[in-house]
């Protein structure tokens, strides 16, 4: 587009006047503004806490892929999901890795990732006595914690890891997709 040359008004008035002489103002339309759009309906926008409470999601299960279709359940059980990112909790107290989780969750989800893998490690076990099971705080946690209000909402499901990447000392947890809310206008 062409850029128009600036004109600048003379100090002089009368220079003004003889500049102006022969330009006509354009016409000023005699209508009245139309009048404000009235909407019929509005609806109230939803408050959070009924959108967000605890009824509202189930309970993950671990290994529970029956709120997935056929096929991401089995490339998500399968550890065929790319993993965006990962959270070692090997060496942190238990309250350091809820805060650690519950951070990491919320940053993927901020981040958009869609699989992310947080590796507990399989618990502690004594050599010296046979009857002794392998005991995992932190991995016996986990499936409670990401059931927590504040992390619940940005998950759709979540399993145990391929051997490959941790088996049961680690977990896949498979976010929402952040889809934009698309407005939609009624006259």
């Amino acid at each position: 587009m062409k850029k128009l040359p600036e004109c600048q008004a003379p100090q002089d008035t009368d220079a003004w006047e003889e500049e102006i002489k022969g330009i006509t103002p354009l016409a000023q339309p005699d209508e009245k503004p139309e009048a404000p759009l009235i909407l019929k309906h509005v609806s109230p926008s939803p408050k959070m806490e009924n959108v967000y409470n605890r009824q509202s999601f189930s309970f993950l299960r671990v290994g529970d892929t029956s709120n997935l279709d056929k096929n991401t359940a089995a490339k998500f059980r399968n550890g065929l999901f790319k993993i965006e990112a990962r959270l070692d909790l090997h060496g942190q107290t238990e309250k350091q890795a809820y805060a650690a989780v519950l951070n990491f969750i919320r940053d993927s989800f901020a981040l958009k990732r869609r699989c992310v893998l947080v590796i507990t490690g399989k618990g502690i076990k004594k050599d010296d006595d046979y009857w002794y099971e392998p005991k995992g705080i932190i991995k016996d946690a986990l499936p409670a914690w990401l059931n927590h209000d504040e992390i619940r909402p940005f998950i759709l499901s979540i399993c145990r890891a391929q051997v490959k990447d941790g088996g049961d000392g680690a977990m896949y947890i498979l976010l929402k997709r952040q889809r934009t809310l698309q407005q939609t206008e009624e006259f």
